[in-house]
């Protein structure tokens, strides 16, 4: 058995990846992105979700209870009236988890182009479950099932080159070239991303770059360029800024920490890519 920890699945997905997919969301990253829409899904463990606007202040759940999935956040999760604590993270087997997706092999169409669709595996980072990522890649594919991973690139080569071997398909995300900025807003540097963008792309994998175009940090036209090098001629996929970023910040307790600008921002010239899609 191999076992991993996910805090989400969603059904009918259409842009992660070719044709209609399910996409499973796996705990754990590496990156810290200011901008990070999933802040459920950074701790490797499961996160308590507490909505304030729900709750009574009865001090129910500070009680003692006998639950053993409630004693790592010292509150009963299960009492509370008006459900405002609920948790983002559980443990699944990947056989287990791969016949359920399976059952809905049916629902994965192909795409204009006639490639299947099928099941997405993201995050938080998969890489940072790169055994359990794998397996469930090697799991899902013995049932015929296409596979694809997307992943923000940063592990060693050869946790990479493992779990690549599983899929079928990849989306790999590029935000900051410059080193210095990738740590600023990121945390880490972007040394293991590139090399392992250079191996994606010699692999002959089938594959596509995805740049969130986040506004005054990843869609300046400087890093737009560096970027483009970087990508060849890799088709890119660039992403828009969600401005509901942030809204589930306070359910985890976590700081956002990104200065959302005040209007809507316009998209910014793209033509430096060689192939390009700006996805809506």
């Amino acid at each position: 058995m191999t076992n991993g920890v996910i805090f989400d699945i969603k059904e009918f997905t259409l842009h992660d990846g070719p044709g209609v997919r399910t996409t499973v969301f796996l705990k754990g990253c590496p990156l810290r992105c200011v901008w990070c829409h999933n802040p459920e899904g950074l701790d490797v463990t499961p996160t308590l979700l507490y909505k304030e606007r729900l709750c009574a202040h009865c001090g129910a759940c500070r009680r003692p209870c006998d639950h053993p999935e409630c004693k790592p956040f010292g509150r009963c999760i299960k009492v509370c009236p008006k459900g405002a604590l609920s948790v983002a993270g559980r443990e699944v087997d990947a056989g287990a988890l791969a016949e359920r997706l399976a059952r809905s092999a049916d629902l994965y169409t192909p795409d204009e182009n006639g490639i299947p669709g099928g099941v997405t595996v993201s995050g938080g980072e998969p890489l940072r479950q790169g055994t359990f990522s794998a397996e469930l890649g090697k799991q899902l594919r013995e049932r015929g099932i296409h596979t694809a991973l997307q992943t923000s690139g940063y592990a060693q080569k050869e946790t990479f080159s493992a779990v690549l071997e599983h899929f079928d398909y990849v989306l790999f995300d590029l935000k900051l070239a410059d080193d210095e900025l990738h740590r600023k807003y990121t945390g880490v540097s972007n040394g293991p991303i590139h090399e392992n963008l250079r191996y994606l792309q010699a692999s002959g994998k089938p594959h596509v770059v995805r740049i969130p175009l986040i506004p005054g940090i990843t869609d300046t036209e400087d890093n737009l360029r560096a970027l483009a090098d970087l990508a060849g001629d890799s088709m890119v996929e660039c992403m828009p800024y969600n401005p509901f970023a942030g809204a589930k910040y306070a359910m985890t307790g976590k700081e956002f920490l990104y200065e959302e600008p005040q209007k809507k921002q316009d998209i910014p010239d793209l033509s430096m890519f060689r192939h390009v899609k700006l996805l809506k």
